[in-house]
């Protein structure tokens, strides 16, 4: 008598299993740089309504906000928390803002843009110069 079995023998599922780690092995990487990436929109986004808002303050004020007026032009931190925001030269004709990211975030790990350690800083200046350029 032949007896017919079903199911998988353990070789056939070992095999599945090494397949899903070699897999998971090469996709992780890519989706945490991707998410790494996603993430720097925040800063974008933050910095250029920032910067909206420094041209309407400066409508308003003839001069635009001062390292210590973040209040004025939209705060101290990214919608999502990712980054914190700063005036680091304000005075009556120009402008620089800056993203760091913030104290645990996982965006201090993203050397993607400008090779550091520490996080990318992203800045937008008031001419227009956003730097690093590879952040952009």
């Amino acid at each position: 008598m032949l007896h017919k079995y079903k199911g998988f023998t353990l070789i056939e599922l070992m095999i599945v299993v090494a397949i899903i780690g070699i897999l998971a092995a090469i996709g992780y990487p890519s989706y945490q740089r991707q998410m790494l990436e996603s993430r720097r929109e925040d800063a974008h986004v933050a910095l250029l309504r920032m910067a909206d808002a420094q041209e309407k303050f400066y409508l308003q004020n003839n001069t635009y906000a001062a390292p210590g007026q973040e209040a004025n032009v939209g705060g101290t931190g990214t919608e999502n928390g990712w980054y914190a925001l700063a005036i680091t030269v304000g005075n009556a004709s120009t402008y620089t803002l800056t993203a760091t990211p913030s104290a645990g975030s996982p965006q201090l790990n993203d050397t993607g843009c400008d090779g550091t350690a520490a996080g990318s800083l992203i800045t937008l200046t008031s001419a227009g110069q956003k730097t690093p350029a590879t952040c952009w």
